[in-house]
């Protein structure tokens, strides 16, 4: 769900970028050089996370920009200890048909300007992130939706609408969603962030964001923004809504640190000037349990960890040398050596999380054969060198430098391991499909728990993380055929069959899948993780006071 949504910097994606102001209660003295790490008396707890592509809901489609929308935003619903949707902002969603959705919203919310919280609000947000010339990242998500093949047609065909006519407004409170096909996980998907509401205040007379918005960026949810908005690479300030109807958190606001360098953060954290990191340094892993005890914990999560392929790219357009670079890769070894068994190899493209999960539908194409993948490689041409380009504010270098040794020794070819900065920068060049990227590490939170939260976004013919070119019209046939299917065992059954095609085209390596390691400091308790990585702000306690 989060590439879409949700790309994650932590898989080893989809959180970690720069300061060390624990405990601050403003941004003025977070950033990359650390701050005054001093105890706040307002139960401001901080949290380290990466720089995000984006804030606004239309358009943010990694981790670190969901976390942050999780503070700011209620949702329709949200997830009980099954996966299973609840009702959260929303009263009641009703169908009878699963493509005709009634959707009846509580009364009482506001946003942090104090505008009422109505059915126009979703309805206005949702046309604004479907059409085309907006060009939003979360644009495929409202694909579901009748009348997104006039608001956002495929390829390069121009919008002939601007607004979505599967969206019908009943009252202030209630709304009518029709699907262009029933699609029985819809009520699961309306708890992802492209389902937000966005106020009045977002838009210009024009109908365009207005231009200061995502900076300072109005919710719904249980904190609201600080006035000092989003401080680029340094820190996002957020403190408790107390107009909030539903359950008031226990801190009195969220200092959201932003960090380039996870090590800055893993010692922030150690001297008790950090006070929650979700995801612990890869060089740290062995350490951990020494260093904070039992403040290094685990949980589930549903992160799944791969390298992508530029299947435009010529030299990456044969299967079988596809092929043979996976099977070059030691995943067991890396995961043993670089994770300290943290994880678990990945051969199978959806999470061990969801319901249809199958431990090896990968195959052959996972199974470790240096022996036969160099020979496949040399027959089928493989390149004369191979390059993996990943982001270097995720705890990626070890392990990608190991997977580029492996492939040098077992294929006899140079391969480069090649950083760039920032998660969301790796994003904008995989996008515009920059010449020389190579091969590209990427990583996927599930947005809400269905297969076709994996196989949609990341697979499908313009799919919202398809960054490979990949397309196969029988793999997308049945992503679509398992969508419409009125019983979960019948669209898993056909969720599995396009998996299997992924299986035999494999547009990506499956490499890991991740759970929640993260540590936090002295001065909070009740620390938890979710399936989605966001740190529970809502029972985050400071100890401290």
């Amino acid at each position: 769900m989060r590439i879409n949504k949700r790309l994650t910097w932590v898989v080893v994606p989809l959180v970690a970028a720069a300061g060390l102001a624990a405990c601050s209660s403003g941004g003025s003295n977070s950033g990359s050089s650390g701050g005054s790490g001093t105890t706040n008396p307002n139960g401001i707890v901080s949290i380290g996370i990466a720089e995000p592509q984006h804030l606004l809901p239309p358009n943010a489609i990694d981790v670190n920009a969901n976390q942050v929308l999780v503070s700011l935003f209620a949702p329709l619903v949200t997830f009980d200890a099954d996966s299973k949707p609840v009702e959260d902002q929303a009263a009641s969603i009703t169908t009878t048909d699963a493509k005709v959705w009634d959707i009846k919203l509580k009364p009482g919310y506001t946003f942090s300007n104090g505008e009422p919280v109505t059915s126009q609000n979703y309805i206005d947000a949702w046309n604004y992130g479907s059409y085309k010339p907006n060009g939003q990242g979360n644009s495929y998500y409202y694909g579901m939706i009748e009348g997104s093949a006039q608001t956002d047609p495929p390829g390069t065909a121009p919008a002939t609408a601007k607004t979505l006519s599967g969206l019908k407004k009943i009252s202030d409170t209630e709304f009518q969603v029709t699907l262009s096909a029933p699609y029985i996980d819809f009520k699961s998907a309306l708890g992802y962030t492209a389902f937000l509401p966005l106020p009045k205040a977002a838009f210009t007379s024009s109908g365009a964001i207005a231009p200061t918005f995502e900076q300072h960026i109005i919710g719904d949810g249980p904190f609201k923004l600080t006035s000092a908005g989003w401080q680029h690479d340094k820190a996002i300030d957020v403190v408790k809504y107390d107009k909030y109807p539903g359950t008031q958190p226990k801190a009195g606001g969220i200092n959201f640190q932003i960090f380039q360098d996870l090590s800055t953060a893993y010692t922030a954290v150690l001297g008790n000037q950090l006070d929650v990191l979700p995801i612990v340094p890869t060089q740290n892993l062995a350490t951990a349990d020494s260093d904070f005890g039992s403040r290094f914990k685990h949980s589930p999560m549903s992160s799944f960890t791969f390298i992508a392929f530029p299947t435009y790219d010529k030299n990456y357009s044969n299967v079988n040398v596809r092929k043979a670079i996976s099977m070059a890769l030691d995943r067991d070894a890396i995961v043993r050596t670089i994770f300290n068994n943290s994880w678990t190899s990945a051969r199978a493209f959806v999470s061990p999380v969801l319901p249809g999960y199958r431990a090896n539908t990968c195959g052959d194409a996972c199974k470790y054969d240096p022996t036969a993948a160099k020979t496949l490689y040399t027959s089928s041409g493989g390149p004369s060198q191979l390059q993996i380009t990943y982001n270097a504010d995720g705890p990626n270098k070890e392990w990608v430098e190991a997977a580029c040794n492996q492939l040098q020794q077992n294929l006899g070819v140079p391969c480069l391991a090649k950083p760039v900065a920032k998660f969301a920068d790796l994003l904008t060049q995989v996008k515009a499909k920059t010449a020389g990227t190579g091969m590209f590490r990427l990583g996927w939170v599930m947005d809400y728990p269905s297969m076709s939260d994996y196989l949609g976004p990341l697979y499908s013919t313009g799919g919202s993380s398809n960054y490979y070119g990949y397309s196969n019209p029988a793999f997308d046939a049945l992503v679509a055929a398992g969508n419409a299917q009125t019983t979960q065992a019948a669209a898993i059954a056909k969720y599995q069959q396009a998996e299997d095609i992924l299986a035999k085209d494999l547009p990506v390596i499956p490499m890991f899948f991740g759970q929640n390691n993260f540590v936090f400091s002295k001065n909070v308790s009740n620390v938890q993780m979710d399936l989605f990585q966001n740190v529970n702000l809502i029972d985050l306690t400071t100890t401290n006071k």
